[in-house]
C-alpha cells in the first residue's frame, strides 16, 4: 500500500527510457521512465500514435504496435511482436518472440513465442474464431434481435 494518512507516497523514479536505432514513435504516444529498471524500445521498432508504454517495459528488435494500445508496467515483449490497435496488456506479462495479438485483445497471460491469439480474454486465434462463429450462429437461430428487426421494418 503507498498510501497513508496524508495521501499517497509518491515514489521517485530512478530509471531511464532508452530508446534503440531506427525507432519510430507515433504523436502522442506516451513512455514512462523506469521505476527502478530502464524502459526499453529496441532497434527498428514502429509504435503507432496513441499508444501506452507504462515503466519498466521492455520491447524488443522490430517490433510492431499499432494505435490504442496500453502495455502495463514491467511486461516484456521479445523481438518481432505484432500487437494491433486497441489491444491491452496486464503488467508482468512476457510476450514471446514472433507472437502476433490481434486488434482489441485483453492479455492477461503471457504469450508464447510464434503464438497468435485474440479475444478477451485473449486466446489462440483459432479457439477465438470458432467462439465467434458459434456466437453468430447463436444469434441467428435465437431470431432477429432488436437491430436487425428494426432493419426489417424499414424494408
Amino acid at each position: 500500500d503507498a498510501g497513508g494518512p496524508q495521501g499517497q507516497l509518491k515514489v521517485p523514479l530512478l530509471g531511464r527510457v532508452l530508446i534503440e536505432d531506427d525507432v519510430e514513435i507515433g504523436a502522442y504516444t506516451t513512455v514512462d521512465r523506469g521505476a527502478l529498471d530502464d524502459t526499453v524500445i529496441g532497434a527498428g521498432s514502429v509504435i503507432d500514435n496513441l499508444v501506452q508504454i507504462a515503466h519498466n517495459v521492455r520491447i524488443g528488435r522490430h517490433c510492431v504496435i499499432a494505435g490504442q494500445v496500453g502495455i502495463s508496467g514491467s511486461s516484456r515483449l521479445d523481438d518481432f511482436v505484432f500487437i494491433g490497435g486497441q489491444a491491452g496488456l496486464s503488467g508482468h506479462i512476457h510476450v514471446g518472440a514472433g507472437a502476433r495479438i490481434a486488434a482489441k485483445s485483453g492479455v492477461h497471460r503471457d504469450i508464447p513465442a510464434g503464438a497468435t491469439v485474440g479475444g478477451y480474454p485473449a486466446v489462440p486465434i483459432r479457439e477465438f474464431r470458432r467462439i465467434a462463429g458459434a456466437v453468430r450462429r447463436l444469434a441467428r437461430t435465437r431470431g432477429a434481435g432488436p437491430d436487425e428487426a428494426a432493419d426489417e421494418a424499414e424494408n
